[in-house]
């Protein structure tokens, strides 16, 4: 049966808590990124511990997503572009969360590299990088709150960009190692973080395909582009 006006209401009410959850939930995994980075290269431990004990709150908001989400498809039954705003929403939910994940791993790392200094022409690449895709994640939430689907393909075709940069600094990594063994060790440190900003990336370009199928109701067409082809590129991460 259709929807009478005062139920279309409370329906669309609900789908606004949702976006700004997810919102939310965006905000805390940007400045979970910001301060992750900030740490590694200040070297600050007490920010480092902020920043672990911050993915605890967007755990909280994923649930809290993910409660909503449900309880909304069983009341309201919706379907088409309604279904696929939900549906988009726990996608969205879901990758943020990893993301904070990413960011966390990245804080402990800050903890285990106390006692170690790299040089800061390696510390500047991952910070350029973490800078990068802060921005596309920045776009792509953007995009996501104004339903905009051109600013989530730019977001989607950047990430090339940020593949690229993480293979140049993996190379650049391991030419430390081999000239002294010494550097192995806060080296390997910076490889993992390296990799786990390029794991954000890939997030930010999962966002931006949920906006495409939730606007046109059905998945990007064309295969990803990833600058890196590597084994490197498929390296599992570990916290």
């Amino acid at each position: 049966m259709p929807m009478s006006d005062h139920t279309l209401k409370v329906f669309d009410e609900e789908l606004q808590q949702l976006t700004r959850k997810v919102a939310e939930m965006g905000g805390l995994a940007e400045k979970e990124i910001a301060d992750s980075v900030e740490a590694l290269v200040r070297r600050d431990l007490d920010l480092a511990k902020r920043v672990i004990a911050l993915d605890a709150s967007i755990d909280t908001l994923q649930r809290e997503i993910e409660e909503k989400a449900i309880l909304t498809i069983a009341r309201r039954q919706p379907m088409a572009v309604d279904l696929r705003e939900i549906v988009s929403a726990l996608r969205v939910a879901n990758d943020l969360e990893r993301i904070g994940d990413l960011a966390k791993n990245i804080a402990k790392r800050v903890l285990a590299l106390s006692g170690d200094f790299p040089p800061q022409k390696l510390i500047r690449g991952v910070e350029h990088m973490s800078a990068l895709v802060l921005g596309q994640l920045k776009e792509v939430l953007d995009a996501y709150a104004a339903r905009d689907l051109t600013r989530a393909i730019a977001v989607w075709r950047g990430d090339e960009e940020i593949d690229a940069m993480c293979t140049s600094l993996f190379r650049e990594l391991l030419t430390y190692m081999m000239e002294d063994p010494h550097n192995i060790t806060f080296c390997i440190h910076l490889l993992f973080c390296a990799k786990n900003i390029e794991r954000m990336g890939d997030h930010a370009t999962n966002i931006a395909e949920t906006v495409h199928y939730m606007i046109e109701g059905h998945p990007i067409a064309d295969q990803r582009p990833k600058g890196d082809t590597t084994a490197f590129a498929a390296m599992p991460m570990r916290s």
